[in-house]
């Protein structure tokens, strides 16, 4: 029988890095899952500020703060001669004009979009053309995806050696699909994969996400191809400041799973709030699309007070609850909720994990 994985617990982000740095020592590749609003931008940060204390300069991120070092100038004046600016000052663009990037990334871009670009380089601007027309507008999905294709050319240099990006010691990656569909997500866990794969010699690589397809096709890319690497559930629970690290091991982290945990948790410890149950109906219609149903009453069929509880559940999952601005649930919903995930667990035997309750820590 295997071993249960070790959860790990710390008290700030520094000791999460601590944490990863330490794993990089014998591995090529460190894999984060964790749901939005746990601080994977922060501790992306935490790990950039961390090296650059111990070694200097040494880590290429991509996060939010990438996609911030680009902005729109949309010509309000003439609303003609749109273009993306570029934020030269940022060490991110090292050497970025002599090297007169477009072959690199457009070599990325073919895969995923269908428009052209140029780059300006006296003015650090982009200008995008799709179909013969010019200087138009890209969506915000495309503005990401051609930010994510110019991180990747950059990584590609990185990886070859120049010396504009000899520095590079660890790519630390946050959420690098936020806006794609999942045929996109698939595309681009498998090339980061092999960028990894290439570089594994003298550059690391410290990949967070939240999102389930992109997390199994990456874990299960770097696998297959030997790399010496580890993925964490990265948590934070409701209201504390305690982080956690849970080692899954060689089998991926499946998010509905760690979602219902939590909804336990909250059961237990009568801690409910109102956007638990958006969860709930989320993991209930995974449930369902898993028995080849296509709706989640199927969850709740048969069992006493069906339809209260399946009113219940079309009613306060349609509400605009959001884990950013969390409101405890009245009384009456909550007894309700609890029914609800009494019987799914009697119905469903999924194996939770004790996410709440290390059994390591570490100070």
């Amino acid at each position: 029988m295997n071993e249960i994985p070790k959860i790990y617990q710390y008290d700030d982000l520094g000791k999460v890095v601590t944490r990863i740095r330490d794993d990089l020592n014998n591995l090529e590749c460190v894999l984060l899952f964790a749901h939005n609003g746990t601080g994977k931008t922060r501790l992306s940060m935490e790990f950039k500020e961390e090296a650059k204390r111990r070694d200097g300069r040494n880590t290429l991120y991509f996060n939010a703060f990438t996609e911030d070092l680009f902005w729109w100038d949309n010509d309000l004046d003439g609303d003609a001669e749109r273009h993306l600016q570029i934020n030269s000052d940022s060490a991110f663009f090292d050497g970025f004009k002599e090297l007169a990037l477009e072959e690199k990334i457009f070599a990325f871009l073919e895969k995923y979009a269908s428009f052209d670009f140029r780059i300006d380089y006296d003015d650090w601007k982009v200008v995008f053309s799709r179909n013969g027309e010019e200087n138009i507008k890209v969506s915000r999905g495309e503005e990401n995806i051609f930010i994510w294709c110019m991180f990747l050319a950059i990584y590609e240099l990185a990886i070859d050696g120049h010396e504009s990006y000899n520095w590079v010691k660890n790519v630390y990656i946050d959420d690098p699909i936020s806006s794609l569909d999942d045929n996109n997500a698939i595309a681009v866990a498998v090339d980061l994969a092999q960028l990894v794969e290439s570089g594994k010699d003298n550059i690391s690589a410290v990949v967070s996400t939240h999102h389930t397809l992109f997390h199994n096709v990456f874990w299960n890319e770097i696998k297959n191809r030997g790399l010496r690497r580890k993925t964490y559930f990265y948590h934070r629970p409701q209201d504390t400041t305690t982080y956690t690290l849970r080692w899954t091991d060689d089998t991926p982290f499946f998010n509905h799973v760690a979602q219902l945990a939590e909804l336990k948790v909250a059961v237990e410890t009568d801690n409910i709030y109102t956007y638990h149950f958006n969860v709930l109906r989320s993991i209930m219609e995974k449930t369902a699309v898993f028995f080849g149903q296509d709706k989640f009453q199927i969850c709740i069929q048969g069992i006493e007070n069906e339809t209260l509880l399946e009113r219940a559940v079309q009613l306060m999952s349609h509400g605009k609850y959001s884990i950013y601005d969390p409101t405890h649930m009245g009384e009456d919903n909550k007894k309700l909720f609890k029914d609800l995930v009494a019987n799914f667990l009697k119905r469903y035997e999924f194996a939770l994990p004790d996410i709440l309750k290390p059994e390591e820590a570490e100070a």
